[in-house]
Protein backbone atom coordinates (compact mmCIF):
# COMPACT_ATOMS: atom_id res chain seq x y z
CA UNK A 1 0.00 0.00 0.00
CA UNK A 2 1.59 3.80 -0.94
CA UNK A 3 0.93 6.61 0.35
CA UNK A 4 2.11 10.39 0.05
CA UNK A 5 4.42 12.01 2.39
CA UNK A 6 3.85 15.73 3.42
CA UNK A 7 5.79 17.85 1.57
CA UNK A 8 8.67 18.97 3.09
CA UNK A 9 8.56 16.91 6.32
CA UNK A 10 12.11 15.25 7.16
CA UNK A 11 13.65 13.96 10.61
CA UNK A 12 16.74 13.04 11.27
CA UNK A 13 17.38 9.37 11.91
CA UNK A 14 18.17 9.42 15.64
CA UNK A 15 15.21 11.56 16.18
CA UNK A 16 12.75 9.29 14.20
CA UNK A 17 14.61 6.22 16.65
CA UNK A 18 13.91 8.09 20.06
CA UNK A 19 10.58 8.81 18.86
CA UNK A 20 9.53 4.71 17.78
CA UNK A 21 11.70 3.64 20.98
CA UNK A 22 8.79 5.50 23.00
CA UNK A 23 6.24 2.61 21.45
CA UNK A 24 8.44 -0.94 21.23
CA UNK A 25 6.61 -4.00 20.63
CA UNK A 26 5.76 -5.99 23.82
CA UNK A 27 3.92 -9.01 23.84
CA UNK A 28 0.25 -9.67 24.90
CA UNK A 29 -0.68 -9.95 28.57
CA UNK A 30 -2.33 -12.68 30.33
CA UNK A 31 -5.67 -11.27 29.75
CA UNK A 32 -4.65 -9.02 26.53
CA UNK A 33 -5.95 -9.85 23.18
CA UNK A 34 -3.78 -7.37 21.26
CA UNK A 35 -0.45 -5.66 21.65
CA UNK A 36 1.22 -3.67 18.67
CA UNK A 37 4.83 -1.44 18.27
CA UNK A 38 8.08 -1.00 16.81
CA UNK A 39 10.49 -3.78 16.29
CA UNK A 40 14.10 -4.02 15.09
CA UNK A 41 13.70 -4.18 10.88
CA UNK A 42 16.90 -6.86 11.23
CA UNK A 43 15.24 -9.21 13.85
CA UNK A 44 18.19 -8.48 16.19
CA UNK A 45 17.26 -8.30 19.53
CA UNK A 46 17.89 -4.48 20.93
CA UNK A 47 18.54 -3.79 17.41
CA UNK A 48 18.12 -0.29 15.96
CA UNK A 49 14.21 0.71 14.88
CA UNK A 50 15.20 2.78 12.19
CA UNK A 51 17.28 1.67 9.15
CA UNK A 52 19.07 3.58 6.95
CA UNK A 53 20.22 1.58 3.10
CA UNK A 54 20.68 4.02 0.42
CA UNK A 55 19.11 6.63 1.61
CA UNK A 56 16.15 4.93 2.46
CA UNK A 57 14.54 4.53 6.03
CA UNK A 58 13.13 0.89 7.08
CA UNK A 59 11.37 0.43 9.80
CA UNK A 60 8.96 -3.37 11.36
CA UNK A 61 5.69 -2.56 12.99
CA UNK A 62 4.66 -5.65 14.84
CA UNK A 63 1.29 -7.01 15.83
CA UNK A 64 0.34 -9.74 17.95
CA UNK A 65 -3.22 -10.88 18.64
CA UNK A 66 -5.11 -13.55 20.95
CA UNK A 67 -8.64 -14.93 20.35
CA UNK A 68 -10.37 -17.43 22.19
CA UNK A 69 -13.12 -19.64 18.65
CA UNK A 70 -16.21 -18.19 19.01
CA UNK A 71 -17.50 -22.11 19.48
CA UNK A 72 -15.89 -21.88 22.94
CA UNK A 73 -17.56 -18.94 23.63
CA UNK A 74 -20.45 -20.63 23.14
CA UNK A 75 -20.67 -23.59 24.99
CA UNK A 76 -19.57 -21.60 28.11
CA UNK A 77 -21.94 -19.13 27.80
CA UNK A 78 -24.76 -22.29 27.47
CA UNK A 79 -22.81 -23.95 30.27
CA UNK A 80 -23.19 -20.60 32.46
CA UNK A 81 -26.81 -19.98 30.71
CA UNK A 82 -27.95 -23.01 32.09
CA UNK A 83 -26.24 -22.99 35.67
CA UNK A 84 -28.06 -19.52 36.01
CA UNK A 85 -31.67 -21.19 35.07
CA UNK A 86 -30.97 -24.15 37.49
CA UNK A 87 -30.32 -21.81 40.31
CA UNK A 88 -32.62 -19.23 40.20
CA UNK A 89 -35.21 -20.12 37.86
CA UNK A 90 -34.58 -17.17 35.22
CA UNK A 91 -32.93 -16.76 31.54
CA UNK A 92 -30.40 -14.03 31.86
CA UNK A 93 -31.03 -10.84 29.90
CA UNK A 94 -29.19 -9.35 26.95
CA UNK A 95 -27.04 -7.51 29.46
CA UNK A 96 -26.22 -9.92 31.90
CA UNK A 97 -25.52 -12.60 29.00
CA UNK A 98 -22.94 -9.71 27.43
CA UNK A 99 -21.27 -9.38 30.68
CA UNK A 100 -21.02 -13.28 30.85
CA UNK A 101 -19.65 -13.56 27.67
CA UNK A 102 -17.07 -10.78 28.15
CA UNK A 103 -16.44 -12.83 31.25
CA UNK A 104 -15.61 -16.01 29.94
CA UNK A 105 -13.16 -14.60 26.94
CA UNK A 106 -11.30 -12.66 29.86
CA UNK A 107 -10.74 -16.29 32.24
CA UNK A 108 -9.92 -18.23 28.53
CA UNK A 109 -7.33 -15.51 26.90
CA UNK A 110 -4.36 -16.39 28.90
CA UNK A 111 -4.83 -20.27 27.62
CA UNK A 112 -5.11 -18.81 23.84
CA UNK A 113 -2.56 -19.00 21.19
CA UNK A 114 -0.80 -15.90 19.70
CA UNK A 115 -0.66 -14.84 16.57
CA UNK A 116 2.07 -12.65 15.60
CA UNK A 117 2.98 -10.72 12.13
CA UNK A 118 5.09 -8.05 11.57
CA UNK A 119 4.84 -5.31 8.57
CA UNK A 120 8.22 -4.28 6.51
CA UNK A 121 8.01 -0.26 6.78
CA UNK A 122 9.46 2.10 3.93
CA UNK A 123 9.70 5.62 3.94
CA UNK A 124 11.61 7.36 1.01
CA UNK A 125 11.32 10.57 1.85
CA UNK A 126 13.36 11.61 -1.51
CA UNK A 127 10.41 10.67 -3.54
CA UNK A 128 7.81 11.69 -0.62
CA UNK A 129 6.07 8.39 -0.05
CA UNK A 130 5.78 5.50 2.58
CA UNK A 131 5.21 1.70 1.62
CA UNK A 132 3.59 -0.68 3.74
CA UNK A 133 4.01 -4.60 3.26
CA UNK A 134 0.47 -5.03 3.72
CA UNK A 135 -2.51 -5.12 1.55
CA UNK A 136 -4.96 -4.77 4.70
CA UNK A 137 -6.70 -1.50 5.46
CA UNK A 138 -6.86 -2.27 9.01
CA UNK A 139 -2.98 -2.70 9.63
CA UNK A 140 -2.64 -0.16 7.48
CA UNK A 141 -4.56 1.94 9.85
CA UNK A 142 -2.76 1.06 13.26
CA UNK A 143 0.67 1.58 11.39
CA UNK A 144 -0.46 4.76 10.12
CA UNK A 145 -2.30 6.39 13.71
CA UNK A 146 1.07 5.51 15.21
CA UNK A 147 3.68 6.92 12.73
CA UNK A 148 2.01 9.99 12.77
CA UNK A 149 1.18 9.81 16.65
CA UNK A 150 4.70 9.18 17.36
CA UNK A 151 6.42 11.34 14.71
CA UNK A 152 5.58 15.35 14.95
CA UNK A 153 4.41 17.27 11.65
CA UNK A 154 4.22 14.03 9.58
CA UNK A 155 1.37 13.90 7.42
CA UNK A 156 0.23 11.12 5.29
CA UNK A 157 -2.10 11.11 2.20
CA UNK A 158 -3.51 7.87 0.49
CA UNK A 159 -1.40 7.70 -3.11
CA UNK A 160 -3.89 8.34 -5.67
CA UNK A 161 -3.34 9.33 -9.51
CA UNK A 162 -5.05 10.77 -12.42
CA UNK A 163 -6.55 8.19 -14.49
CA UNK A 164 -8.05 5.15 -11.60
CA UNK A 165 -6.77 1.79 -11.88
CA UNK A 166 -10.45 0.51 -12.54
CA UNK A 167 -10.66 2.72 -15.99
CA UNK A 168 -7.12 1.93 -16.63
CA UNK A 169 -7.35 -1.80 -16.17
CA UNK A 170 -10.73 -1.15 -18.43
CA UNK A 171 -8.86 0.18 -21.14
CA UNK A 172 -6.21 -1.86 -21.21
CA UNK A 173 -8.26 -5.37 -21.31
CA UNK A 174 -10.43 -3.75 -24.14
CA UNK A 175 -7.97 -1.87 -26.45
CA UNK A 176 -5.47 -3.83 -28.76
CA UNK A 177 -1.74 -5.16 -28.02
CA UNK A 178 -0.42 -1.30 -28.60
CA UNK A 179 -2.48 0.00 -26.01
CA UNK A 180 -0.84 -1.55 -22.89
CA UNK A 181 1.65 0.98 -20.97
CA UNK A 182 4.98 0.69 -21.83
CA UNK A 183 6.84 -1.47 -19.35
CA UNK A 184 4.25 -3.19 -18.71
CA UNK A 185 2.62 -6.91 -19.86
CA UNK A 186 -0.54 -8.63 -18.93
CA UNK A 187 -0.42 -11.82 -16.47
CA UNK A 188 -2.88 -14.45 -16.54
CA UNK A 189 -5.54 -13.42 -13.91
CA UNK A 190 -8.18 -10.87 -13.67
CA UNK A 191 -11.13 -10.37 -11.43
CA UNK A 192 -14.22 -8.90 -12.82
CA UNK A 193 -16.87 -6.89 -10.76
CA UNK A 194 -20.61 -5.92 -11.67
CA UNK A 195 -21.62 -2.68 -10.53
CA UNK A 196 -25.41 -3.67 -9.85
CA UNK A 197 -26.87 -5.18 -6.48
CA UNK A 198 -25.96 -8.27 -6.95
CA UNK A 199 -22.26 -7.52 -7.33
CA UNK A 200 -21.35 -10.14 -9.48
CA UNK A 201 -17.97 -11.54 -9.76
CA UNK A 202 -15.84 -13.14 -12.53
CA UNK A 203 -12.53 -14.49 -11.90
CA UNK A 204 -9.76 -15.27 -14.74
CA UNK A 205 -6.89 -17.40 -12.96
CA UNK A 206 -4.43 -18.66 -15.42
CA UNK A 207 -6.01 -17.60 -18.31
CA UNK A 208 -4.93 -15.20 -21.34
CA UNK A 209 -6.04 -12.52 -20.77
CA UNK A 210 -7.55 -11.34 -24.91
CA UNK A 211 -9.65 -14.11 -23.99
CA UNK A 212 -13.42 -13.08 -26.01
CA UNK A 213 -15.56 -14.47 -22.87
CA UNK A 214 -13.66 -12.09 -20.79
CA UNK A 215 -14.28 -9.10 -22.80
CA UNK A 216 -18.22 -9.91 -23.65
CA UNK A 217 -18.19 -9.36 -19.27
CA UNK A 218 -16.69 -5.96 -19.45
CA UNK A 219 -18.99 -5.50 -22.02
CA UNK A 220 -22.22 -6.34 -20.21
CA UNK A 221 -21.53 -3.67 -17.72
CA UNK A 222 -18.58 -6.26 -15.34
CA UNK A 223 -15.53 -3.65 -14.54
CA UNK A 224 -11.46 -5.07 -13.48
CA UNK A 225 -10.72 -4.80 -9.54
CA UNK A 226 -7.61 -6.84 -10.24
CA UNK A 227 -5.49 -7.30 -12.72
CA UNK A 228 -1.90 -9.79 -12.94
CA UNK A 229 0.90 -7.46 -14.52
CA UNK A 230 4.04 -8.13 -15.26
CA UNK A 231 6.80 -5.19 -14.80
CA UNK A 232 10.17 -5.38 -17.19
CA UNK A 233 10.52 -8.95 -16.73
CA UNK A 234 11.47 -8.37 -13.57
CA UNK A 235 8.26 -8.09 -10.82
CA UNK A 236 5.10 -9.56 -11.45
CA UNK A 237 2.23 -8.49 -9.53
CA UNK A 238 -1.52 -8.15 -9.04
CA UNK A 239 -2.95 -4.35 -9.48
CA UNK A 240 -6.35 -3.86 -7.47
CA UNK A 241 -8.89 -0.66 -8.35
CA UNK A 242 -7.86 0.90 -4.88
CA UNK A 243 -4.32 1.21 -6.25
CA UNK A 244 -3.09 -1.99 -4.26
CA UNK A 245 -0.21 -4.03 -5.30
CA UNK A 246 -0.56 -7.35 -4.13
CA UNK A 247 1.10 -10.96 -4.48
CA UNK A 248 4.72 -9.62 -5.22
CA UNK A 249 7.20 -11.67 -7.12
CA UNK A 250 10.73 -10.72 -7.80
CA UNK A 251 11.31 -13.06 -10.61
CA UNK A 252 14.58 -15.15 -11.71
CA UNK A 253 17.41 -13.10 -11.90
CA UNK A 254 16.97 -10.06 -10.40
CA UNK A 255 18.68 -10.53 -6.99
CA UNK A 256 21.55 -12.40 -8.60
CA UNK A 257 21.69 -9.48 -11.20
CA UNK A 258 22.35 -7.07 -8.42
CA UNK A 259 23.83 -9.01 -5.78
CA UNK A 260 27.73 -8.81 -6.66
CA UNK A 261 27.59 -4.52 -6.40
CA UNK A 262 26.06 -5.67 -3.09
CA UNK A 263 27.27 -7.16 0.56
CA UNK A 264 27.04 -11.11 0.11
CA UNK A 265 22.97 -11.17 0.09
CA UNK A 266 22.21 -9.89 3.52
CA UNK A 267 19.59 -6.95 4.85
CA UNK A 268 21.31 -3.94 3.36
CA UNK A 269 21.50 -5.61 -0.44
CA UNK A 270 18.43 -7.68 -0.11
CA UNK A 271 16.75 -3.86 0.92
CA UNK A 272 18.87 -2.00 -2.05
CA UNK A 273 17.49 -4.35 -4.27
CA UNK A 274 13.75 -4.64 -3.21
CA UNK A 275 13.68 -0.61 -3.11
CA UNK A 276 15.52 0.30 -6.32
CA UNK A 277 12.97 -2.34 -8.19
CA UNK A 278 9.98 -1.21 -6.34
CA UNK A 279 10.78 2.08 -6.65
CA UNK A 280 11.30 2.49 -10.78
CA UNK A 281 8.28 0.05 -10.41
CA UNK A 282 6.01 2.78 -8.84
CA UNK A 283 7.32 5.40 -11.07
CA UNK A 284 6.09 3.81 -14.21
CA UNK A 285 2.72 2.58 -12.84
CA UNK A 286 2.19 6.32 -11.99
CA UNK A 287 3.38 7.39 -15.52
CA UNK A 288 0.88 4.69 -16.90
CA UNK A 289 -1.87 5.90 -14.89
CA UNK A 290 -1.60 9.37 -16.54
CA UNK A 291 0.58 10.79 -13.37
CA UNK A 292 0.06 11.24 -9.59
CA UNK A 293 -3.06 13.74 -8.50
CA UNK A 294 -1.62 15.62 -5.97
Amino acid sequence: MIYRIGAGWSAPVEAMEEALAAMPFAPCGATQDKSFGWVPPRGQAHGALVELVGGHRILRFQIETKAVPGAVIKRHLEERTAEIEAKEGRKPGRKESRDLRDEIVQDLLPMAFAKTASIMVWMDLQAGRLVLDTSSQARADEIITALVKGLDGLQLSPFNTQMSPQAAMTAWLTGSADDWPSHFAPGREVELKSADELKSVVKFTRHHLDDEQMRLHIGQGKLPTKLALDWDGRVSFVLTESTVLGKIAFLDGVFEDNASAEDEGGFDADVAIATGELGALINDLTEALGGELL
